[in-house]
């Protein structure tokens, strides 16, 4: 029998103060610990009554540049940063107050969030562990993209990039996903973006918080930034399918991509917990 994993939280609360990378906005952040089977829930401490939004598939409301969630009239949006941390991390269970609706951007990844909650320490809990075992093959297509996931016994992602910009072109990255090889491979890879989109996002009233230091900038031939990994478009990607499925809580299976975003994860994801939610009604 393979040895019980149990659920964690945080040893104590923690906080950072940043901004958003799309609102421009300052925001405090609170993680706190939380009770066993809380998973995760934002806080808007910000707003009357202090609403709070589960981290769920069902409450992805956008996923336009990043992943938004809504719940009890109030909203959450580019989570999937912290959301990664908190799913390699292997924290189960948090309460994250917010000041303003965008967590800090900090350096553009999600290796912050990793430090904090390893400054913060984790506590195991008296409740074992939910990890889904994806049990057969789910997928999302759409003309030449695609996202599925097969049963596999760990959790595996392998992603294709394609992208006409001569410095990146056709990038492929596979990683077993541990706790060591997220900090390693995963956490540091920071948001790509491009010159010619930013004027466009920014009359759009996003990335407003963006700059040279917290998202890998490439102008029409070349990168402004200073790369962290020759590949990490590609690395970043894989951060973001992981913060975006983990809105599922715990799986364990096979995650092949292509050319994927933040509408395939949040789709895959609601497949998957409409099937989870069919097969517990029989």
């Amino acid at each position: 029998m393979p040895n019980k994993e149990y659920q964690q939280t945080l040893a104590r609360k923690i906080s950072h103060t940043g901004i958003g990378l799309h609102s421009g906005k300052d925001v405090l952040i609170t993680l706190c610990p939380a009770e066993v089977n809380t998973g995760i829930v934002f806080v808007r401490t910000d707003l009357p009554d202090r609403p709070e939004i589960p981290a769920l598939p069902e409450n992805v409301t956008s996923t336009l540049r990043a992943t938004t969630l809504s719940a009890g009239g109030a909203e959450v949006f580019t989570v999937e940063h912290l959301m990664a941390a908190l799913s390699m991390m292997h924290i189960d269970n948090c309460r994250i107050e917010m000041s303003s609706p965008e967590p800090p951007v900090t350096d553009g990844s999600a290796a912050v969030f990793c430090d904090l909650i390893l400054q913060a320490g984790r506590v195991e809990q008296d409740a074992e562990r939910k990890v889904y075992a994806v049990p057969q093959s789910f997928a999302v297509y759409e003309d030449d993209k695609y996202i599925t996931v097969q049963p596999y016994d760990g959790y595996r992602i392998s992603f294709v990039s394609m992208n006409p910009h001569p410095k990146l072109g056709t990038q492929y990255f596979d990683v077993e996903l541990t706790e060591e090889s997220f900090l390693k491979e995963i956490a540091r890879a920071r948001t790509v973006g491009f010159m010619h989109e930013i004027k466009q996002l920014q009359a759009m009233g996003l990335g407003l918080g963006g700059s040279i230091e917290n998202v890998v900038i490439f102008d029409e031939d070349k990168v402004l930034s200073e790369m962290r990994f020759d590949d990490e478009l590609i690395r970043h990607k894989i951060l973001d399918v992981i913060g975006d499925l983990y809105l599922l809580g715990p799986i364990k299976g096979h995650v092949i991509a292509v050319k994927s975003g933040h509408a395939f994860n949040s789709k895959l994801a609601k497949q998957i917990k409409a099937y989870q939610l069919k097969e517990e009604a029989k």
